[in-house]
């Protein structure tokens, strides 16, 4: 029973892992993308303003991990503008998102139950192009983990490693928003199953590659969903680095600053009370300075 379970999964690991991206799934990877541009501040003034640099912000958030994975490749960057059926297709997703009539085309992606579905397609696309990115790496090195890894994660999570540059398309400069400083969901998961597909292409992880796209697929698509439809920001890699970084680093992800915000706001709370806080200090000083001039003054009386 097991065996017919075993081979029946291997099935339909394989079937999946065959299911053509163009043009359904790339659609919705589209639509996914440059809804998420259309929700930065400025975005629709900017579209208005300057349709050009609108239009360039879409095909970053669009193939960013492309342009990406060619540069450290040391590949053209434009290479993949060549497909002419994916650039028209985007193009098209763009101009109906920002210029429809009556935004009836933003309405009806954005209702939920829609836009929850365009999200699943869209994971299925991310998972297989980190696997393609992997693949691509170890033809070029065939020893190079390191390269494979991050061409795996440029490929899965490339717009957001480049929202920087994009957000100076725009006009705005926001270093403090660095994905790297602050990683969501999607670039971790990507950096994970990047050394995943790494290892599984190198022939440390005894998985078929179809297996894997399969069962990290689902857990993409089953958090993802979660994520978007609780409108949440939190990751499930959340419990587990809170385990894993005391132990390799010696405190959580953003414990200090937690830790740092704790006490503003009991300092807050208790007027700045705290006995670590500038508050507790200044009171501290004061104090001392009102004991000793009192003592001054008892002194000269006393003389």
């Amino acid at each position: 029973m097991e065996l017919l379970t075993a081979l029946s999964l291997d099935e339909l690991a394989l079937s999946f892992s065959r299911v053509p991206l163009f043009p359904v799934f790339d659609l919705s990877y589209f639509i996914v993308s440059i809804l998420y541009l259309k929700y930065e501040p400025g975005a629709v003034e900017l579209s208005r303003r300057h349709p050009i640099a609108s239009w360039l912000c879409a095909m970053l958030h669009c193939f960013g991990s492309y342009i990406l994975a060619d540069l450290l490749l040391g590949e053209p960057l434009i290479d993949y503008f060549s497909n002419n059926s994916s650039v028209l297709l985007a193009s098209a997703v763009w101009y109906l998102i920002f210029f429809c009539p009556l935004d009836l085309f933003y309405k009806c992606v954005c209702f939920l139950p829609v836009k929850l579905i365009f999200v699943a397609m869209k994971e299925v696309v991310r998972v297989r192009k980190i696997a393609v990115g992997i693949h691509h790496a170890h033809h070029h090195y065939h020893h190079g983990w390191f390269v494979m890894i991050a061409t795996g994660w440029v490929k899965g999570s490339g717009v957001a490693l480049m929202s920087n540059f994009e957000q100076l398309l725009r006009g705005v400069w926001k270093p403090e928003t660095n994905e790297i400083l602050h990683m969501s969901f999607p670039t971790k998961a990507s950096l994970y199953g990047a050394i995943l597909f790494t290892l599984q292409q190198t022939r440390w992880l005894p998985v078929s590659k179809a297996t894997l796209i399969f069962i990290f697929t689902m857990f993409m698509v089953s958090c993802k969903v979660f994520l978007t439809a609780t409108h949440s920001h939190s990751s499930p890699f959340d419990v587990m680095e809170g385990y894993i970084c005391p132990v390799l680093f010696g405190t959580a992800l953003g414990g200090e600053h937690h830790h740092n915000n704790h006490g503003g706001a009991h300092g807050g709370s208790h007027g700045g009370s705290g006995p670590g806080s500038p508050h507790s200090a200044m009171a501290a000083k004061s104090k001392e300075e009102l004991s000793e001039g009192s003592r001054k003054k008892k002194t000269k009386k006393a003389d």
